[in-house]
């Protein structure tokens, strides 16, 4: 099994896993936890990724840093985007840094399956409703896995199953972060989708919010749609849905 590396929920998912790995070798089975440590360069929270690791504890770790190949597929893409647009056009580099972020995304999970597919694995996925109803995961990128764990609950139930796990503070109080803008480095979740955890996930449980928050979040989930149905297939003897 394999998660990717992060904070409080890939913590929590990885502690989960390592301890039900534990259960099943107990009972017989031939389970092992690999948890993998992704950065894109240079981590920044460093100090953070350890106590991490620390608390999950798991039976292997691996680290496959995605930050030069990131590198070079961006500079690629952006090569042969100005050689096909007219002459003169470019991207802004907030546009470059955010596709960027998503190449980083997307080959993280890459390096997993190729893991996964050499120890006959699972990669074990992250997100948790709050994310789910946001969209606020990149699309073939963390929003894809074998086997969900945190479905169900949101993020301020995370933090509690964390805690209850035993995570140090660091772990279970921190900000979180995807951390894939080079521009912008470390910027908050919220920050992206313009409300906090602690209101959405209010909403998510039935309780009252302000107004223009709610309208946010309802606004948020219509325009990430996409990101949560199947893929569109299209017959000449159907219409499309």
């Amino acid at each position: 099994m394999l998660f990717r590396s992060g904070g409080v929920d890939s913590s929590t998912v990885g502690r989960l896993c390592q301890l039900a790995c534990e259960e099943l070798r107990a009972e017989g089975y031939n389970a092992q936890f690999i948890g993998m440590r992704l950065p894109a360069g240079v981590q920044l929270d460093e100090e953070d990724a350890q106590k991490a690791l620390a608390f999950i504890n798991a039976d292997k770790t691996l680290t496959v840093n995605v930050g030069r190949a990131a590198n070079n597929l961006i500079m690629q893409g952006v090569e042969e985007y100005e050689h096909l647009e007219p002459e003169g056009a470019s991207l802004q580099p907030a546009r470059v840094d955010f596709i960027k972020g998503n190449i980083k995304a997307r080959l993280r999970m890459v390096a997993q399956y190729e893991v996964a597919a050499m120890y006959n694995a699972l990669v074990i996925g992250t997100d948790h409703n709050s994310e789910n109803v946001t969209g606020f995961f990149t699309k073939w990128g963390d929003g894809a896995c074998d086997l969900i764990v945190l479905n169900g609950v949101n993020k301020t139930q995370v933090r509690m199953m964390a805690r209850e796990l035993g995570a140090p503070e660091s772990v279970w109080s921190k900000f979180p972060t995807a951390d894939l803008e080079e521009l912008n480095p470390q910027k908050h979740d919220q920050d992206g989708f313009g409300f906090e955890y602690d209101l959405l996930d209010k909403f998510l449980e039935g309780k009252p919010i302000d107004q223009e928050t709610e309208y946010k979040i309802v606004r948020q989930y219509m325009i990430t749609q996409h990101k949560r149905k199947p893929i569109v297939s299209y017959s000449p003897n159907h219409e499309l849905s």
